[in-house]
């Protein structure tokens, strides 16, 4: 078996793979009603507290390798300081079982998930476009084949300023919805009949969305209703991926799209993406933070698949 540890910003999460099935377990981090994040220092203390729980609800089972995401990408300064939750719990796992130890980051984590759960992990041997869409990431990735790390991912499009996460966040919290929002924005977009056009804010591939939060709050001052706005946000989100991912493939040609991230789960984004574009999209549960890319990570670097 292959153990997976990933303490993100809003997630602890731990998971077990054994070449074939994941089994994992998740606990959302408590943000208190009205707050739209937490600080590091108590988003380090909740893994903390949290990992010990989870790991004692796994099977038991003879650990091999141990996988883990020790930094937000893998690039050079990246760092938080809540993935050193799960890097301590790594290290003491890895100990105990006499097992490989084998660190990456949570983009990785995110992108493996996500080819696993599409049923395209072939594509970690090919070139491809990977989104990654959440509260603190609205990237697009061209992602290459790398004998060290599995995978190589380079940014190729992103938002210059608010990510289409938070724009999703800041909404549901001016609504009066529990951070996260995504769910809850998701499904009172889905009582709205209103439609909207939006043109994205685009410099070449990049985007911008800081635009999309002020138009909200006005809709809100004038009594629009929240599936209207809702529905409205969810769409601006999803026009400006569409258009993010027109100028990579007029760029870079048409190559395999993979959505990982927990904007990726919303039911408009996904509905308008696959009607314009041949993409691949993980189930929910491998589209939001979770261990399972970690797990899995580990199998690849200790196969060498």
């Amino acid at each position: 078996m292959y153990l997976g540890i990933d303490t993100s910003n809003y997630t602890t999460s731990c998971a077990l793979f054994d070449g074939e099935t994941v089994i994992q377990k998740k606990r959302m981090l408590t943000v208190r009603e009205g707050e739209r994040g937490l600080r590091q220092s108590e988003a380090l203390f909740q893994h903390t507290v949290n990992m010990p729980a989870l790991l004692s609800e796994l099977p038991e089972a003879e650990i091999t390798a141990v996988g883990v995401s020790t930094r937000p990408r893998s690039v050079e300064g990246s760092y938080m300081p809540c993935f050193l939750a799960g890097k301590n719990s790594a290290v003491a796992a890895a100990y105990s079982a006499g097992a490989a130890l084998y660190e990456t980051s949570h983009q990785t984590g995110h992108i493996i998930a996500a080819l696993w759960s599409a049923k395209r992990l072939d594509l970690i041997h090919e070139k491809h476009i990977a989104f990654h869409l959440s509260g603190g990431t609205t990237e697009a990735l061209l992602v290459t084949p790398d004998k060290e790390n599995v995978i190589d991912a380079e940014i190729v499009s992103s938002s210059l300023d608010l990510k289409a996460g938070q724009a999703i966040d800041r909404t549901g919290v001016m609504l009066g919805l529990r951070f996260p929002c995504g769910k809850e924005l998701d499904s009172l977009s889905l009582n709205s009949e209103a439609e909207y056009k939006y043109k994205p804010s685009m410099k070449e591939s990049d985007c911008s969305l800081s635009g999309v939060e002020n138009k909200a709050r006005k809709m809100l001052e004038n009594n629009e209703s929240a599936g209207d706005i809702a529905k409205f946000v969810l769409t601006c989100v999803a026009e400006t991926v569409c258009a993010m991912l027109e100028g990579i493939i007029k760029e870079y040609g048409s190559l395999p799209v993979i959505f990982s991230g927990g904007v990726s789960s919303n039911t408009l984004l996904r509905n308008k993406v696959k009607s314009k574009f041949n993409a691949y999209f993980a189930e929910p549960d491998f589209s939001l933070d979770n261990a399972a890319g970690c797990a899995i990570y580990a199998y690849l670097k200790e196969n060498e698949v």
